[in-house]
């Protein structure tokens, strides 16, 4: 049976503004992966995997930023805010998916 693989959060339309993406930032945030790593290629079951490594490390925090110690706080805003901005070059717009009221 042939596996869907995962293109890479740098191939990821938009910056991978979704759930993958904040998977691997946030894996990134706490050093379970290096900055480097894209997982390009990697299955959905590894992913759900890094998603729990990821899961037990927020759990220590209260999965809240204004929790982190400064220097996972830093690191989690310098990581998101090059997202963020990479994501808009792209083109991703914050507002896009939410209801006009």
């Amino acid at each position: 049976m042939n596996q869907k693989k995962y293109m890479g959060i740098d191939k990821d339309p938009l910056g991978a503004m979704n759930a993958t993406g904040n998977i691997i930032r946030d894996a990134w945030v706490f050093g379970l992966l290096p900055e480097t790593e894209t997982c390009e290629g990697w299955t959905v079951q590894r992913i759900d995997a890094l998603y729990s490594q990821v899961t037990e490390e927020w759990d220590k925090y209260g999965h809240l930023v204004s929790k982190l110690p400064p220097d996972l706080g830093e690191r989690h805003r310098k990581i998101y805010d090059a997202a963020i901005a990479r994501a808009r070059e792209l083109g991703w717009d914050p507002n896009a998916n939410l209801e006009s009221q």
